[in-house]
Formats: C-alpha cells, structure tokens, sequence
C-alpha cells in the first residue's frame, strides 16, 4: 500500500514540476546525488536565473540531467565510442563533459563548446524529464562558493525562496556526495575532473 501512495507522490510532483517548468521557472529538487537547482535546458531566461540564484558567473558552466541513452543522442552532435563503456560500468552517478551538445539553450553551453550531461537514476527526475522531453538543468542548491548541501534541511534561505518550487518528495534522505565528472574529448581522451 505504502508504495502506491509514494508512486502517487511521484506522479503528483512530476504534474506540479512540470508546470513550473513550462512557464520558464525554476525547481529544487532532490536528485540520485544532492539537491538540485533546474529548469528548462532549452530556455535561456531560466537558465540566467538559475545563475542569478546561485550568483554564479555564466562562464562557469552548469549541467544537465536526461533520462536514458536515446535522449543523450538527441542533445550531443556525436557521442565518443568510450562514453557507452564508461556509463555501462559505472557503479555510481557519473556526468561525462562532452563536445558539441546541440538543441540546448546557448548559454548552457560552456566556452569551450562543452556540456556535462548525467543519466539520471531518480524515479522522479526520471520521469520528470521523459515528460519534458528534453534535459533538465541540474547544479548543486547552494550559493556559488558555499558548502553544498548534502541534506534538504541544510539549504539555505536564499535558495529556498528564490525557486519557484520545492519538490516534497525525499526531504530526509542524506545524499554522500556528488556524482564523478569525467571530460571526454572526441578524440577519445578521458580525463576524471571528479570522483
């Protein structure tokens, strides 16, 4: 029983999400790693509300969250053969930096014509951007600088209220870290910027 109201729970939050998202807002959301600040990935206003938020300069760059493999291939021109064996292996959330992302807003894109990009396990963003049909913004819910917030409690005021939404699902749930960063070059270099 108490898995169908937590599926119910889902299908809510994802309704309610996804709304806001539509209407160029912004979420706070929990993720497979820590709490996330998101939008639209296609949206250039919400996006530089995400970095006005954050007070974070555009030339750092943010990441985005797709739900499986098919979506990835939509929004990266060419995926490197190594990136399949490294996201098949991996045992924890990993984002890869690719070159050229496309169909995303320009200023997502870093400087070097890069975008980090995660396959998300959470059901709910999972679900969340199969709606969408598109990827999900996605950096930690702090101010730029500031310690990121491993628990929902530990999110600051000024994040709290500068979203346009707080997603009521996993508020007691303790995240151990952010996911691994790996930058992968098209000519099939890899680099790990994070563990």
């Amino acid at each position: 029983m108490a898995t169908n109201r937590y599926d119910q729970n889902i299908i809510n939050e994802v309704n309610e999400s996804l709304g806001v998202i539509k209407r160029g807002g912004l979420l706070l959301y929990p993720t497979d790693t820590v709490w996330g600040i998101g939008c639209d990935a296609t949206n250039a206003d919400a996006i530089d509300k995400v970095y006005a938020l954050k007070k974070r300069k555009e030339s750092k760059a943010l990441i985005c969250l797709v739900s499986d493999m098919k979506m990835l291939n939509q929004f990266i021109e060419e995926i490197p053969e190594v990136a399949y064996n490294i996201l098949k292996y991996a045992d924890q959330p990993t984002t890869i930096i690719y070159d050229k992302p496309i169909r995303v807003a320009e200023n997502l894109v870093g400087e070097d014509n890069t975008l980090g990009i995660r396959i998300v396990q959470d059901e709910f963003c999972r679900s969340l951007i199969k709606k969408m049909g598109r990827p999900l913004v996605s950096t930690s819910a702090n101010i730029s600088g500031e310690k990121t917030p491993m628990r929902f409690p530990e999110i600051s005021k000024p994040i709290l209220e500068g979203v346009d939404y707080i997603v009521n699902l996993q508020r007691k749930h303790k995240s151990t870290k952010s996911s691994t960063i790996i930058r992968l070059s098209n000519d099939g270099q890899v680099k790990v910027l994070r563990k």
